[in-house]
């Protein structure tokens, strides 16, 4: 995954001593930003911030706490790099939430490291869904609302397991996450390997996922999600099971019935430029979309392209 770094500098004193340093590292993108197009930087949500405060005309403390107001960048980490040797400045600006003050004259070397390292651990933490190492909600609404702000046109296909519930209760939860992971990672595989740039796929909770995808044509990144799906949950149940394609599960009055081996819904909805203004409406049409492509029987999906 490509990593956007922004250096804050005034002057563009900066940028080509990082460029050097990570110019064997292509998964690195440094991006120069004056202070005054800090507002429009933040939507982005960039992977780390450096800030050269010799190089900038405003206070360094007031940017680094415009920073840290942001809500979407409360993940963010700063790296302060100044020539000011005073201590109590040094402890202002980590007093602000920012992660590193590096002083003047810069050892290249333990720049370098500081931020691999720091972006490594950064990765990390965003994985928030312990099962399945995907993002979990914070993000996913932090990368919808960018995209919006960004006036981006994209899709998003909500995922969603049929029959889960009755799953777990024959097989167990130890065997019903393992179905979870097993989707999380025909989803990722899928998407990553068919769009080169800019897709995101995310973890809801339980058996709901979220891909976020360039562009609106989709209708083949479903079609492959579901048919490797189909092909493959076959090896989480018996060989009973999987001959007479269902499985028999006591409800609440001792009754049995029978429910159909777990399938894949998705719903699409296709974010035409400007046809939304906030991430809730996505989030209404997307339950219903899902929901249409769940009426029908086995792994489906539906589109919806309303203007």
């Amino acid at each position: 995954m490509l990593q956007e770094i922004y250096i804050i500098d005034d002057d563009d004193s900066s940028i080509a001593i990082f460029r050097e340093l990570f110019k064997d590292d292509k998964s690195y993108k440094f991006i120069s930003v004056k202070t005054e197009q800090i507002d429009i930087a933040l939507k982005n949500i960039p992977a780390l911030i450096v800030i050269n405060e010799d190089a900038i005309d405003r206070d360094v403390i007031e940017l680094c706490r415009q920073i840290r107001r942001d809500e979407d960048n409360g993940m963010t980490p700063v790296i302060v790099v100044s020539s000011n040797s005073d201590k109590n400045h040094r402890i202002k600006i980590l007093d602000e939430s920012i992660e590193y003050f590096i002083k003047k004259p810069v050892d290249e070397q333990y720049l370098y490291y500081t931020v691999k390292n720091l972006t490594r651990l950064l990765t990390i933490n965003r994985r928030v869904s312990p099962l399945t190492g995907l993002p979990g909600n914070v993000q996913i609404h932090a990368e919808l609302k960018k995209r919006l702000s960004n006036g981006e046109e994209f899709s998003v296909l909500y995922i969603d397991l049929d029959n889960f519930k009755a799953y777990n209760d024959v097989y167990g939860f130890v065997k019903g996450d393992q179905i979870i992971e097993f989707t999380a990672r025909i989803v990722s595989t899928i998407i990553h390997n068919s769009i080169d740039d800019k897709c995101f796929v995310g973890h809801i909770g339980g058996d709901d996922f979220v891909a976020i995808v360039p562009g609106i044509m989709v209708e083949k990144l479903c079609q492959n999600i579901i048919a490797t799906f189909d092909s493959q949950v076959g090896e989480f149940y018996t060989e009973e099971d999987i001959d007479r394609q269902y499985i028999e599960v006591a409800n609440r009055k001792g009754i049995i019935e029978q429910f159909p081996l777990t399938s894949v819904s998705i719903g699409v909805v296709v974010a035409d430029k400007d046809r939304f203004t906030n991430i809730l409406e996505i989030g209404e049409i997307g339950a219903q979309v899902k929901h249409a492509a769940k009426s029908v029987m086995g792994s489906s999906y539906a589109v919806d392209r309303r203007k």
